[in-house]
């Protein structure tokens, strides 16, 4: 089944080497051309083809259809116009690329092994994923006092997530719902206002905070968890009322070092504007 829906416009290529990367937004996620991430993997003169023969292939070896990973969409082609592409999520992108016998395809294979091993040592020892993080952060250019503040954030929306999913609380729309009704008890505004306002598109919001958005961010989560426990909130309804009594007790706080210390919370600016992107696997470009 196709489809032919509103994508959005920006962010459409990236670039592996020389080659281009059809790639749209849609549904909260990234899509992939599959002929282009094959074009630019492989040394195959039509990727087309290359990647019927890899279905067949893999079919009649392992049983896994790689068909159902895909979905259909209209992109632009190099002519300009627009023709029906089968698309993958990341999730399915790394699947293909490890069905890729080829050597450009390699670096990214042993990334994914070396993400693997990573995921599984954090398992055994979850302070390796915290120190992954701070070291993620480090390598983008934070000092040391806000990414602490920025795990601890981390640490306290975990708590607070772990106690809706307790009360019988929805996640994904649900939860965000709840987040925005504590955002806007602490700052007056949405998580997508609070984006907007700082210039961010699908960027973590809190990643660009600064130590006091951080910290009343932390203190409307930590209070809403507090009151939800005491109060013992079970369903959405009450959840709710929860959540915009702990941003209240954040927002008067807010408020309060605004009046003493005359100067807002609420800063368009970004934490940190020129932060630079992880690396990707060697043999590969950032857009």
């Amino acid at each position: 089944m196709s489809e032919d829906r509103s994508l959005e416009p920006q962010g459409r290529i990236i670039v592996f080497g020389a080659k281009q990367i059809r790639r749209v937004w849609l549904d909260g996620e990234w899509l992939f051309s599959i002929v282009d991430i094959i074009g630019a993997l492989s040394d195959s003169p039509n990727p087309r083809d290359y990647w019927y023969r890899m279905k067949r292939r893999e079919r009649e070896s392992s049983g896994v259809e790689l068909s159902t990973f895909c979905r259909q969409l209209k992109l632009e082609a190099a002519d300009g116009k627009k023709y029906q592409t089968e698309v993958v999520n990341t999730q399915g992108a790394f699947r293909i690329i490890q069905s890729i016998p080829s050597p450009r395809a390699e670096p990214f294979k042993r990334w994914l092994a070396q993400v693997g091993r990573e995921r599984i040592d954090e398992i055994e020892n979850p302070e390796l994923a915290q120190q992954r993080m701070r070291d993620l952060y480090k390598q983008k250019g934070y000092p040391s006092d806000w990414i602490e503040k920025r795990v601890r954030s981390i640490a306290i929306r975990d708590e607070l997530t772990d106690e809706w999913k307790n009360r019988d609380v929805h996640e994904q729309k649900e939860f965000a719902i709840l987040t925005a009704e504590i955002s806007k008890a602490t700052f007056g505004i949405t998580p997508s206002q609070y984006r907007k306002l700082k210039g961010l598109s699908r960027e973590n919001l809190r990643d660009h905070m600064d130590d006091l958005e951080l910290i009343f961010t932390m203190l409307g989560e930590a209070a809403t968890t507090e009151i939800t426990r005491n109060k013992d909130a079970q369903g959405f309804v009450e959840n709710r009322t929860a959540a915009r009594e702990g941003g209240a007790v954040a927002g008067s706080a807010r408020r309060d070092l605004e009046k003493k210390s005359g100067r807002k919370v609420i800063s368009p600016r970004n934490y940190l504007p020129g932060e630079k992107k992880p690396e990707l696997p060697s043999g590969s470009e950032g857009e």
